[in-house]
């Protein structure tokens, strides 16, 4: 797959320049080797002429040189790339790129993606290293998730999906002849969280509230609604 190699071969790089010892002399060195940028981009351009990836998301070359950048920088992070890889994981699992009669609609799931990703972005789970932005994010995940939907059934097993179901359960018992009680989601999502911290079922992390976790699954509850409607589909299934 394109977008897996593509992602494969850039965390190769991130890791080969991290590891790598500094070098002594530099006189020799060529625009790819001037520094991790440079590298990262002569990669992504030497990519695409040979045909291991192509550009996306209506990017231009120079564009999609930036945004292969912007990916090396965010697998040096820790909490943002943890959070876009788990976002990307659980709408691959629960939110497939399908409507519920099996046809394909890969428009509901990247809405998914971004909605999700913007929420978690606007409470602070994720933050864009320097020189990226929201927009590059989103990209990312799209393909993470893209990649992962391409898994021969063994996201069934792992299930990383299941946060997403356990939410969409409180939408379903707030459905009534297809209208949401929305203040009826965030309570129960509100004293649900309030009990899972405090049984230790949920652990929350320095710097984030349990405020901020509940905005953040209200939001993904809106986010499953948006894509149920578009898929047709009454609930997050595992099938």
């Amino acid at each position: 797959m394109n977008v897996g190699k593509l992602l494969l071969v850039v965390v190769f790089l991130t890791c080969a320049a991290l590891a790598a010892p500094p070098a002594r002399s530099q006189t020799a060195a060529t625009n790819c080797t001037a520094s991790q940028q440079s590298a990262v981009r002569c990669f992504v351009a030497n990519a695409v002429a040979t045909d291991l990836t192509k550009t996306r998301y209506g990017m231009t070359l120079a564009e999609f040189q930036s945004y292969g950048y912007a990916v090396a920088e965010i697998l040096q992070t820790h909490q943002t790339y943890v959070v876009l890889v788990g976002l990307s994981s659980a709408v691959a699992d629960a939110m497939p790129p399908t409507n519920a009669d099996g046809s394909p609609n890969q428009t509901a799931q990247d809405n998914a993606v971004t909605q999700a990703v913007a929420a978690a972005n606007s409470l602070g789970f994720t933050v864009p290293p320097a020189g990226t932005s929201l927009i590059d994010l989103e990209h990312f995940s799209l393909d993470i998730t893209g990649a992962m939907n391409d898994n021969n059934r063994v996201l069934e097993l792992l299930t990383p999906g299941i946060s997403l179901r356990i939410i969409d359960s409180y939408v379903v018992t707030a459905t009534t002849n297809g209208q949401v009680n929305w203040s009826e989601v965030n309570s129960s999502l509100s004293a649900a969280l309030g009990n899972f911290v405090s049984s230790g079922l949920i652990k929350i992390p320095p710097g984030m509230t349990l405020t901020k976790v509940t905005s953040f699954a209200n939001s993904l509850a809106q986010a499953i609604y948006t894509y149920k409607v578009a898929t047709h589909r009454t609930a997050l299934s595992a099938n």
